[in-house]
């Protein structure tokens, strides 16, 4: 899919930051394209609204994920945004692209139902079976800071979820099969699931990528674990436990047979009765693969299966905790880091991972002894390559704001090595650096700034070509940062450049590194020279 213009007529997301915006996504898109990656970088300063576009294409998705089924989309975190999103989408997932608009706006003193527009024009409205084909399949998450402003409708979609299997697993019918969610949130919380997902059962291809830059071999051993019944999690009802064979947290038949399953992959297992905790070691090898594979087909559903089980970390915070956090996103003043439980609370955690040293002197590596950028990278990277849907959307916060310089220029390139064999995928990402726009054309680099009188967002292509041009330059066009020195350095250059003291000038000189500032400086200290000889 792609996106092609969003309209907005009101939206309560940062405030009505975007009330009235019209914003065209670039690229020329004609319906059909042969690029499965066409990547939009949303670059500008901090408080422009880069994050805050993201949350909303997130919220409008979701919208109508929960008005057409609300039983995959449990909640909706925006009830108020009224907009006219045109993007192309292949319904069959397979083979070629429609235009579509996804429209809400008023009826009447009222917000109306959301409908879609096919390019014919006819009307799909929600909860018809057609519908579901011309929204994207998964909607993912990345946010790499504390500021959790992408986060408030995966975290309203992860809650409704959450409540959906403690209800199933203490109803009348545990065997209910609870749907997976349409947005999926990944972040630091999630690295180890996405990594060992990967590493289990991704390509070779995959694998070998993930890890080269980490300097590690490939994954040896890890453990996880299951607590469902200790001190910090709540405990079943009286009626519940007794017809139940947990004491502790109770699952749906779904989790259960996860439970087995991780049972009958491990190396070695065991379990304590008294608090019905579960610890599952496995030595990896190629039986252990082939053991992963017969119960799961791919990297994605395994992480899916594990995210489950993580999802019951929720039942460690304490429930005044738990109802405060729905009240703030209810309520759209949710703006830090969700509370996590320490881990030897989780009712779900991998304890540890351990890799194969490059040097055979060397002893196994612990995948939390890896550094906070490569940890970034396997991230990123591993959940990109998990998800091959045609109609994927992705939303990412910063990917690459651990990053060393080196990785960050090579960053967009890794992006496209991970694509393989998929259909079209969408990829919004945001950043502040000029490494991702510079491999990128400027039709697939968006500018976003804030009027100061207004407060209003404003939204432009670059007036130059992005693609192979220098850092300087694309740090002056989206930042008006000119010349590129530091603060301190560019007031000393200011500073010597008006003195005429020819001792000065040359001392501050000397203690400057190479750049276009200094090269004026070598100047004006000749001129002084020869005025003085």
């Amino acid at each position: 899919m792609r996106l092609r213009f969003l309209k907005i007529e009101k939206s309560a997301a940062a405030g009505g930051l975007f009330d009235g915006a019209e914003i065209w996504f670039g690229r020329n898109v004609d319906g059909n394209t042969s690029q499965p990656l066409a990547p939009l970088c949303l670059i500008g300063p901090n408080g422009s609204g880069k994050s805050q576009l993201l949350q909303l294409i997130a919220e409008i998705f979701q919208a109508a994920w929960h008005e057409h089924d609300p039983k995959e989309e449990r909640r909706s975190a925006n009830e108020e945004v009224l907009f006219d999103l045109e993007y192309t989408i292949s319904p069959d997932g397979r083979g070629e692209t429609e235009t579509v608009r996804l429209v809400r706006a008023k009826k009447g003193n009222k917000v109306g139902a959301i409908a879609l527009i096919r390019d014919e024009g006819d009307i799909i409205k929600a909860g018809t079976p057609e519908f579901a084909k011309y929204l994207p399949s998964i909607i993912i998450g990345y946010t790499s800071g504390d500021n959790e402003t992408l986060s408030l409708p995966f975290l309203a979609s992860r809650s409704g979820y959450a409540d959906d299997v403690a209800r199933a697993a203490l109803g009348d019918d545990p065997d209910e099969v609870v749907p997976n969610n349409r947005l999926m949130l990944v972040d630091y919380a999630t690295n180890l699931e996405v990594v060992f997902s990967n590493l289990i059962l991704g390509p070779t291809r995959v694998r070998e990528e993930l890890l080269r830059h980490a300097n590690v071999g490939d994954v040896a051993s890890c453990r996880c674990v299951v607590r469902l019944a200790h001190s910090v999690v709540p405990k079943a009802p009286k009626k519940q436990a007794e017809k139940s064979k947990r004491k502790g947290i109770q699952l749906t038949a779904e989790l259960e047979e996860l439970i087995d399953r991780l049972k009958r992959t491990a190396t070695c297992w065991s379990v304590d009765e008294k608090t019905e905790s579960y610890v599952f070691d496995f030595f990896v090898t190629e039986a252990t693969r082939e053991a992963f594979s017969h119960f799961w087909d791919g990297a994605l559903p395994l992480y899916k299966s594990l995210h489950k089980l993580a999802l019951l970390n929720d039942l460690a915070i304490p429930r005044p905790t738990r109802e405060r956090l729905k009240r703030e996103i209810k309520d759209r003043r949710f703006a830090s880091r969700p509370p996590q439980p320490q881990q030897e609370q989780m009712v779900f955690a991998f304890e540890e991972v351990k890799f194969w040293p490059k040097s055979q002197s060397s002893s196994a590596v612990d995948y939390v002894s890896l550094s906070d950028g490569e940890h970034q990278q396997a991230l990123v990277l591993g959940t990109y390559a998990m998800v091959r849907d045609t109609n994927a959307l992705f939303l990412l916060d910063e990917p690459e704001s651990h990053f060393n310089p080196k990785w960050r220029v090579k960053f967009f390139q890794r992006l496209i090595d991970m694509t393989g064999d998929r259909g079209n995928q969408e990829l919004l990402l945001t950043t502040h650096a000029p490494f991702v726009p510079s491999d990128m054309p400027s039709e697939q680099v968006i500018i976003f700034t804030r009027d100061q009188e207004t407060g209003k967002v404003e939204v432009k292509q670059p007036p130059i070509e992005t693609y192979g041009a220098t850092f300087d330059r694309i740090l002056e066009t989206c930042f008006d940062i000119h010349p590129t020195h530091s603060f301190m350095a560019e007031e000393k250059i200011e500073e010597l450049l008006k003195s005429t003291d020819v001792e000065k000038v040359e001392t501050g000189f000397n203690e400057l590194g190479p750049s276009t500032g200094k090269a004026l400086l070598a100047d004006h200290l000749r001129r002084l020279k020869k005025n003085a000889g």
